[in-house]
Parts: C-alpha cells; structure tokens; sequence
C-alpha cells in the first residue's frame, strides 16, 4: 500500500531555515509529479512549489527565491528547503504525489507537517 509521510516541521525564529522530507513508500511503478501545499490557520490551502519526474519545477511568486524544492527519484524522497522563513509562513505544510502502481495512478497525501515561524 502505498503512503507519503512528511518530516522536519518544527518551531524556527523568523530568519531561520527548516527542510522538509517527503518519503513515499509502497508498491511504487514510477512518481510523476510531486509538489508541497500548506494550509495557514483559517486560510485555504495553497500551493507551494511542484517538481517533476524529470526535475523541472514551479513555484508560487511569493515564495521563489526563498523556498528550493528538490527530489530524489533513487529514493522516492521529495524536499522542501525553506529559507529566511518569515511569521506568515506559519502553516501545515503536505506533500503530495501522483504514483503510478500496477494498475493505476492515484494522487497520495501525506498527513501534514507543522511549520511553526515565531517573530
């Protein structure tokens, strides 16, 4: 069966850096796109960054420059580096994936992880 599970939210001072893991894991033919959402409290969630298969990615405006989205298709692993994090950057960030299997491609959601920007 196959799953996405996120890592290395926390608490970090405005300024600072935190970097995010996604690892699928299961029954996995190939990974076409991967991207990372995050949802701030009472807001909707919105779009972070994507990257594809072959590592071509895609950005939100606001967030270019500060956050690098990386993969590793050897491991099935996908990464957030976020830097010089700001206050509104306070959100539950979440991986998600489309994974093709035997028969099919499904889109996948991670659980969430909390990214926490103090001032």
């Amino acid at each position: 069966q196959v799953q996405l599970v996120e890592s290395g939210g926390g608490l970090v001072q405005a300024g600072g850096s935190l970097r995010l893991s996604c690892a699928a894991s299961g029954s996995i033919f190939g990974i076409d796109v991967m991207g990372w959402y995050r949802q701030a409290p009472g807001k909707q969630r919105e779009l972070v960054a994507t990257i594809s298969s072959g590592g071509s990615t895609n950005y939100a405006d606001s967030l270019k420059g500060r956050f690098t989205i990386s993969r590793d298709n050897a491991k099935n692993t996908m990464y957030l580096q976020m830097d010089s994090l700001k206050p509104e950057d306070t959100a539950v960030y979440y991986c998600n994936a489309r994974i093709q299997t035997y028969r099919a491609a499904y889109d996948y959601w991670g659980q969430g992880t909390q990214v926490t920007v103090s001032s």
